[in-house]
């Protein structure tokens, strides 16, 4: 097994590790659920991806999951069309 001729200096091992750094994970928020997901993927909770649904969550759910989960995506649907934009006297109040 070979010996190293010279020990490396602190600066040359801290040079080599300066790309071990671990980086934020970027998630950005569905569209249709709004959880976050990984970009460029299927959402996880809703199974849509580009604003179509892909991937059939409620099929692989038990039944008192799927009744759940019905109810949750009822309940955030009606929220979204009950926002409505605040006209300019509520504004002012």
């Amino acid at each position: 097994m070979p010996i190293p001729r010279q020990r490396h200096t602190k600066g040359r091992r801290n040079r080599r590790r300066s790309h071990h750094a671990l980086k934020k994970i970027n998630l950005v928020v569905c569209a249709k659920c709004g959880q976050m997901s990984l970009p460029h993927q299927v959402c996880f909770n809703c199974g849509t991806y580009a604003n179509r649904e892909v991937i059939d969550v409620l099929a692989k759910l038990t039944k008192k999951e799927r009744k759940q989960k019905e109810r949750e995506m009822a309940t955030a649907e009606a929220t979204k069309k009950k926002e409505k934009p605040m006209s300019m006297e509520e504004l002012s109040k």
